[in-house]
């Protein structure tokens, strides 16, 4: 079995700290994904507003959270 696969089954767990610590791991798995699909969207020209539609967020709160070197998105040098 894949290791999400594991973990979509471990976050269905009868045992909390099984299912907390899959969640915790899913979560984080997301967050990544999340940072790369916005950094494919902004280097491919989409707008703010284009990437917050997506996400069902507004386009503030995605920019906040990546814009300016502040989010997930900072580039080490």
């Amino acid at each position: 079995m894949s290791d999400t696969a594991q973990l979509a089954s471990d976050a269905g767990s009868r045992d909390p700290a099984v299912g907390l610590r899959a969640v915790r791991a899913l979560r984080m798995l997301v967050d990544r994904l999340e940072a790369l699909q916005v950094e494919n969207a902004r280097d491919q020209g989409w707008s703010w507003q284009e990437i917050a539609y997506c996400l069902e967020v507004t386009r503030q709160a995605v920019h906040k959270k990546y814009a300016g070197g502040r989010g997930l998105l900072r580039r080490e040098k």
